[in-house]
């Protein structure tokens, strides 16, 4: 099946950084800023078709200015709080009048929907409306993303094969909604947290290219949707719910030139938040840091939640069964380099899997971050280099191509010969990925981006190296039998402390011992607005729902 992967714009980020000095990272931080409440009027949002959004249908939508709108449109069983972290990674109930009931072997959730949550167009907001969207998302002809997070629900497999319209463990009745899954999975309710999975219209149709316009359940509903050109969102005059939003709609130009002309919108005053890659923010013909400072008043700067890695292809003669050799390769990068060569404030170095602001991150000290070890890293490539070539797939843009060659030359160090193809990538397409995940596609080494779309170490770990997700979020074909066990444990542990601390010790673990991929950074989450704009909440992207115009 044709994979859409939520991996977002992926390669791209690798590139379009830019080295700036003489900046303050004491700078980064956590919060919100000092709110101004006001209601009315209509927030500007300006994006371009290279770092913009793909749909607007919560099935298809898999990019984060995608997510922040979608934010706004949807009503969900559980969701985040609109407040920065780390209470803002608390899960809470919304739509759901309570945290679900759950059956003693801990596979079957039992929700109970609030009464007051209406659609846009007066409907009430019945169990009907999440169980037509976990089945959108399941629907072979959507292509849907959100599959990854509902294939263990009992008949799944069945609608998947095209056998079924439906999942046979998706019961909704009134305002009850049943989920019975083939095996246990705290972290369900998480999943349910997704915008994959927003209150939908019982009848909205099933279609590959994704609904625009449709009624919806959150404070704001999508008016209208014009691929390229245009999405416009109003308040939703129906909204049952507790969320705060204070302005009349949004209204979204996706036809800005290029990544630039974006924040330059902002920072004319033509727009108020536009959405970009993290190292367009720095680019020294901007001088946005030199004009705003950081963390004063427009711009802002906070720890992010994206991962950008080297995967090895486990499937392939070079790193199958041989952890000696991604370890020297994880050894031998020079972190530092390509992190300043795609701009120094744009990320920080990591040598984990687990981004620093997920609950699970227990800092370890695995890899070098600001320089290589290349003694360490000859030791373990001597007698496992198997012939000595890799191929490295990278995004054919010129600064991912410039990072590319700096890892040839970084891994040429210790006797590895990589040749660097570069992969033309269009738009805010999954091609990229679609051509990793392709069985028998000649890759060793391939650049990637990992941004979930939930708050769950189980994010991080378990959909990137859990056999399971193999073809589809597991584009490295990693596969342990020892490490599985771990992991699917790990997945049944109740949230809290001991889930949290299962997946520290593994985090570490995996990369220390394993090394199926080579973390290089996370990237950090800049924020430029328009003075008019208050009631800024970082979550660690801009809350959309809460802003307020002053």
């Amino acid at each position: 099946m044709r994979q859409r992967l939520h991996l977002v714009l992926v390669a791209l980020a690798l590139g379009f950084g830019f080295q700036l000095v003489g900046v303050d990272r004491a700078a980064l931080g956590s919060g919100s800023t000092a709110r101004v409440t006001a209601e009315g009027g209509i927030f500007r949002v300006s994006l371009n078709a290279f770092s913009g959004i793909d749909y607007m249908d919560p099935a298809l939508a898999s990019s984060p200015p995608g997510w922040a709108l979608l934010d706004t449109t949807c009503a969900r069983l559980m969701a985040y709080p609109d407040k920065p972290p780390p209470e803002g990674f608390d899960l809470q109930p919304e739509v759901a009048a309570s945290v679900p009931a759950v059956s003693r072997d801990g596979k079957t959730y039992t929700f109970k929907l609030r009464n007051g949550f209406r659609f846009s167009d007066g409907a009430p907001v019945r169990a009907s409306a999440y169980a037509h969207a976990i089945n959108r998302a399941l629907a072979p002809e959507m292509n849907s993303p959100g599959v990854q997070y509902v294939r263990d629900i009992v008949g799944a497999g069945r609608v998947l094969e095209g056998k079924s319209a439906s999942a046979s463990g998706v019961v909704a009745h009134g305002n009850r909604l049943v989920v019975r899954l083939t095996r246990a999975a705290p972290d369900f309710p998480s999943r349910m947290a997704s915008t994959y999975f927003c209150a939908v219209p019982p009848q909205l149709p099933i279609d590959a290219e994704g609904v625009g316009a449709y009624p919806a359940a959150g404070p704001y509903y999508v008016v209208d949707y014009r691929r390229g050109e245009r999405v416009v969102l109003r308040k939703n005059t129906f909204y049952g719910g507790r969320r705060p939003h204070h302005v009349d709609g949004f209204d979204v130009d996706l036809r800005a030139a290029s990544p630039q002309e974006v924040l330059q919108r902002v920072d004319r005053g033509d727009a108020d938040w536009g959405h970009t890659i993290a190292g367009v923010f720095f680019d020294p013909t901007l001088g946005l840091v030199e004009k705003y400072g950081i963390n004063r008043s427009q711009f802002f700067m906070r720890r992010g939640l994206t991962l950008r890695m080297l995967a090895f292809n486990s499937s392939r003669p070079l790193f199958r069964d041989n952890a000696n050799l991604r370890k020297a390769v994880n050894f031998a990068l020079n972190r530092r380099a390509l992190v300043n060569t795609g701009g120094a404030l744009a990320s920080r170095p990591s040598d984990q899997y687990l981004p620093s602001i997920v609950p699970g991150f227990k800092d370890a000290d695995i890899y070098p971050l600001e320089h290589p070890d290349l003694q360490r890293a000859k030791t373990l490539a001597n007698g496992n280099l198997r012939g000595g070539k890799a191929v490295l797939y990278v995004n054919s843009s010129a600064l991912p191509m410039a990072i590319a060659q700096q890892v040839r030359q970084q891994l040429g160090e210790i006797g590895l010969d990589v040749e660097v193809r570069g992969i033309p990538i269009h738009s805010a397409s999954a091609a990229y990925f679609k051509k990793l995940a392709t069985p028998g596609e000649p890759w060793d080494i391939a650049f990637g981006l990992w941004s979930p779309s939930y708050i769950d170490p189980f994010a991080y770990i378990n959909l990137l190296l859990d056999r399971r997700f193999v073809g589809a979020t597991n584009f490295a074909r990693f596969s342990s039998a020892s490490y599985e066990p771990q992991m699917r444990r790990a997945a049944r542990l109740p949230q809290g402390s001991n889930r949290n601390s299962a997946y520290a010790a593994l985090d570490v673990r995996l990369a220390r011992d394993a090394a199926p991929l080579a973390a290089v950074d996370v990237l950090n989450e800049p924020t430029l607005v328009s003075k008019r704009v208050g009631c800024i909440v970082l979550r660690p992207v801009l809350d959309l729902t809460v802003v307020c115009l002053k």
